[in-house]
Order: C-alpha cells, then sequence, then structure tokens
C-alpha cells in the first residue's frame, strides 16, 4: 500500500523568528494522519520568555500578551513536544516537517536552552528518524519546476488545501497531506520505504545545499556557506 497511506504524524512549530538556533517556540502541533484524514492532536501554546517580534506576530497572530497569559513555560512545551515526537519515533512511525531541518534544528536548540534531554538522547542515541520534508522531496522530484516552493504554494501545486496557513496545525496537517500527495504522484518516492526515503533526503538536501552555494559564490558572495545538514543541524559539540 505504501508509507503514503499509512500513519504519518505531521509536524508543525511557529516561533519567533527565522533562525532556527536563535528562534523560541510560540505554538506546535503534531497530528496524527492516516491516508490523509486526520486522526488525533497535540496543540500548544508557550510563552518563549523573549518578546515576539511584530514581525513574527504578523505571520501567525500570537501576541505578546497572549503569550505571557495563557502559554505554558518554554520548557515545559519543549519537553512536551520532544516526548512526543520521540515516543512516535521509537514506534516507527514518520514524522512528517515541511523544511524539517528548520522546525528539528529550532526544537533541538530549545531542548539544550533549558538543559533538557536531546532527541537523540532520548532515543537512546539514535538519531531522530524516519523524517518526511515533502519540501525537501519537492525540490528533488520537480527540480526544474517554476514559481515559490513555500507551503502554500507547493500545497496548490500538488492540490491539498490550506485554509489557515502559519497556524501551527492548519501547516502540520497540511504537510501530511502533501507528502502523500508527493508520493500519489511520483510512485518512485512512495516505492521507498520510510528509512530508505530519509537516507535519499539527507543526500538530496546535501546536493541541493552544494549547488546553491556554488550558485552563491558564481554570484560574487565567494565566501557564501550553505549548510547542507538534514535533518537537523546542530551547534558544535553538541548533541541533536
Amino acid at each position: 500500500m505504501g508509507w503514503h497511506r499509512e500513519l504519518l504524524i505531521g509536524f508543525d512549530l511557529e516561533t519567533t523568528g527565522t533562525d532556527p538556533r536563535e528562534a523560541r517556540i510560540v505554538t506546535g502541533a503534531v497530528i496524527e494522519v492516516r491516508d490523509g484524514e486526520p486522526l488525533g492532536r497535540h496543540e500548544w501554546l508557550a510563552d518563549p520568555g523573549v518578546e515576539i517580534p511584530a514581525d513574527a506576530v504578523a505571520v501567525h497572530g500570537i501576541s505578546n500578551e497572549r503569550a505571557a497569559a495563557e502559554g505554558r513555560p518554554a520548557d515545559q512545551v519543549a519537553d512536551a513536544v520532544a516526548e512526543v515526537l520521540t515516543d512516535h519515533w521509537k514506534a516507527g512511525v514518520p514524522v512528517v516537517a515541511y523544511n524539517a531541518a528548520f522546525d528539528l534544528t529550532l526544537l533541538s536548540a530549545e531542548l539544550r536552552r533549558h538543559g533538557l534531554p536531546s532527541l537523540r538522547e532520548r532515543l537512546g542515541g539514535l538519531d531522530p528518524a524516519p523524517v518526511i520534508d515533502p519540501y525537501t522531496i519537492d525540490r528533488s522530484v520537480e527540480r526544474y519546476r517554476r514559481g515559490k516552493r513555500n507551503l502554500e504554494a507547493v500545497c496548490r501545486e500538488y492540490g491539498v488545501p490550506l485554509d489557515d496557513a502559519h497556524d501551527a496545525s492548519a501547516d502540520a496537517l497540511a504537510a501530511a497531506r502533501l507528502a502523500s500527495a508527493i508520493a500519489g504522484r511520483h510512485p518512485e518516492v512512495a516505492a521507498l520505504g520510510p528509512a530508505e526515503l530519509h537516507r535519499r533526503q539527507i543526500e538530496w538536501y546535501a546536493e541541493w545545499a552544494a549547488d546553491f552555494q556554488s550558485f552563491l559564490r558564481r554570484k560574487g558572495d565567494a565566501t557564501a556557506v550553505v549548510d547542507g545538514t538534514w535533518p537537523v543541524r546542530e551547534s558544535a559539540g553538541e548533541p541533536v
């Protein structure tokens, strides 16, 4: 039947910024999805402990006042998100995140920031896997398609509804549905098992990063460096 018809775990974070090593969690969602239908969900609202910049509020709609009044402490949210994800990984269920290198790097940074066990420590020394990233897959299998590659644009390309972009639950559900839609269009992706697909995405992301870095250097930025690590970028000497 293929992994895209089985249980998938959609995951998304909305945050205070765009640098995954510095930004903080504001909202998070983990949604269980089978064959496109949501079965259960976990949702979190955090008090990030820092001011949410106005441009971030404009994206996800969570004000500083609401986060402070209704949000749980940031360390509790990071710990809870990590526990839910690692429970699914321990059961062998794929976690789907659009642009996973952002969300999982940010979650890992939050765990370090609060002195909490890393994802790898929670998994007994194993890497967080399998991860399915529709962004990385689509960029590989439809490399020459023109247009934007953000979640909204790629959902439109594959006919996946996204009713409330930048709401963590909506984005998590859309990511899981999008993964299934990409596999439905590309049988070679559907034919891969989740573990092999995870391995291929590591290669695809590294290839894209090398190509993009070369492009930037050809355009005049001689020192451009594009990190090709996927799905979690770790700080030097620190665990994922």
